[in-house]
C-alpha cells in the first residue's frame, strides 16, 4: 500500500501584500507597460488573491522594480558649502603677468648700465663718486643702491640718462648762477634701476649731501 503524504497547505496572504503587488502595477501602467484596462482586470484579481502564487502571476511578467531612489541630501543650511572662488578682475590677472616682467626688463637694463658705468656705480650699497676739476663726462649707475656724484665748486652740471624705479637728484650742482661766465659743463650721464643717483657740489657733500638736508626741513 502506497502512502500519500498531503502537500502543507499555502500560507494565506493580507491587505499588506496586496497592496505592495498593486503598488507595482500601477507603477507599471504609469511606464506605459500596462494599459489601463490590463491594470483594472489585474487589480480586482489582486485584491481577490487569495495566496502569494496568486499573486506573483500576476507581475511574472513586469520588469523588475526600479531600484531605490538615493536618500534626499541634507538642506544647504544643514551642510557648510564652500563659497564660489571669485575670479578676479582682467587687469588683476593681467598685472601678475606683466608686472614681472617689466620688472625682469628693469633688472636686465639697470645691469647693463652697470657694465657701461666707467666711473662709478652702486649694487646694493652706497658709492661715492669724484669728479676732477675740468673732467668734461662721466659715467655712473645705481641697481639697488645709491651712488653720490660729487663735482667741485662752481661747476655746472648737464644730466642725462634715467633710473628704471629710481631717481636722480641735481640740486645746486645743476643750477647756473646768475652772472656766472659760460663754461662747458660737465655731462654726468646717470642709469640704472631700482636705486638713487644724487649729484651734489663739494659744498652740498661737506654738508651731508641732499639726503642730510632733506632731514633738516
Amino acid at each position: 500500500m502506497v502512502r500519500v503524504t498531503a502537500e502543507p497547505p499555502e500560507i494565506r496572504i493580507g491587505d499588506r501584500q496586496r497592496r505592495a503587488t498593486d503598488d507595482r502595477l500601477r507603477a507599471a501602467l504609469d511606464d506605459g507597460v500596462l494599459t489601463l484596462t490590463e491594470y483594472d482586470e489585474r487589480s480586482r484579481q489582486c485584491f481577490a488573491a487569495r495566496v502569494q502564487r496568486d499573486l506573483d502571476a500576476l507581475v511574472a511578467d513586469l520588469p523588475a522594480p526600479n531600484a531605490p531612489e538615493p536618500a534626499t541630501p541634507a538642506p544647504a543650511s544643514a551642510t557648510p558649502v564652500a563659497p564660489a572662488r571669485q575670479q578676479q578682475p582682467w587687469f588683476h590677472r593681467l598685472g601678475r603677468v606683466v608686472v614681472p616682467i617689466v620688472v625682469l626688463g628693469a633688472v636686465v637694463f639697470g645691469g647693463t648700465r652697470v657694465t657701461g658705468a666707467d666711473d662709478g656705480f652702486a649694487v646694493f650699497g652706497s658709492r661715492v663718486v669724484p669728479v676732477a676739476a675740468g673732467q668734461e663726462r662721466v659715467e655712473v649707475a645705481s641697481l639697488f643702491g645709491s651712488t653720490e656724484v660729487v663735482v667741485p665748486d662752481g661747476t655746472v652740471v648737464q644730466q642725462s640718462g634715467y633710473l628704471v624705479f629710481g631717481s636722480i637728484r641735481c640740486e645746486d650742482a645743476c643750477r647756473v648762477p646768475p652772472g656766472a661766465p659760460s663754461e662747458r659743463p660737465v655731462t654726468v650721464d646717470a642709469g640704472g634701476a631700482f636705486g638713487s643717483v644724487q649729484i651734489v657740489t663739494a659744498t652740498e657733500a661737506a654738508q651731508g649731501g641732499l639726503r642730510d638736508r632733506d632731514d633738516d626741513d
